[in-house]
């Protein structure tokens, strides 16, 4: 896409908005340029981030729905939209979005965690199970990942796995596998390493 001089102006216009915390005012500047410029999927994605960010939720699922009209393979927007809508829990709709996400971005490790979430919230643990591995796959020292998987398996009475992700976690995050020990009672996970 070739960026008119106006578009570019109105960018870096929001831009220092932003910069000096005047969000409502790159808003406005946002939506000038979107009625001018409608198919400026960096604008419609930075105007539905910015909704999102100031506390208009429904309002950026709105607009990220309408970037996703226009651009159906943009995953990031599929992401968050995933995002917002798991915060609306809509967990259906949020595993859809967060399933293209992860579909047209296989590498969004954020992705795979949102979707492990809500399919947690679905009761499709099977599923779940898949789509955090491939979260610690991407992410492998984030906890976050290790921190679900290891609740889930438990819950799926796999004590053993949940015992091997805490003796895992304990090399490079021992606060979140005490955390797991104490809340799941898996004190014996001390024992192996």
């Amino acid at each position: 896409m070739n960026l008119t001089m106006t578009q570019i102006i109105w960018r870096s216009q929001a831009w220092f908005c932003l910069l000096l915390g005047q969000d409502q005012r790159a808003l406005v500047i946002y939506e000038r340029l979107l009625q001018r410029a409608p198919d400026d999927a960096y604008a419609r994605l930075s105007h539905a981030h910015l909704l999102a960010q100031t506390g208009q939720r429904d309002h950026a699922i709105r607009a990220y729905q309408d970037l996703l009209q226009r651009q159906p393979d943009h995953g990031v927007a599929w992401f968050n939209l995933g995002f917002l809508l798991e915060e609306n829990e809509a967990w259906q709709a949020a595993c859809e979005a967060f399933q293209q996400a992860t579909r047209l971005r296989p590498e969004l490790d954020r992705a795979w965690y949102g979707l492990g979430l809500v399919l947690i919230r679905l009761n499709r643990p099977d599923d779940a199970v898949v789509a955090l591995k491939r979260n610690t796959e991407l992410q492998p020292m984030s906890p976050y990942g290790w921190y679900q998987l290891a609740r889930l398996q438990l819950e799926r009475h796999n004590v053993a796995e949940a015992t091997r992700i805490i003796v895992h976690l304990r090399g490079f995050e021992p606060r979140v596998a005490a955390q797991l020990e104490r809340e799941t009672g898996l004190a014996s996970a001390r024992t192996g390493s």
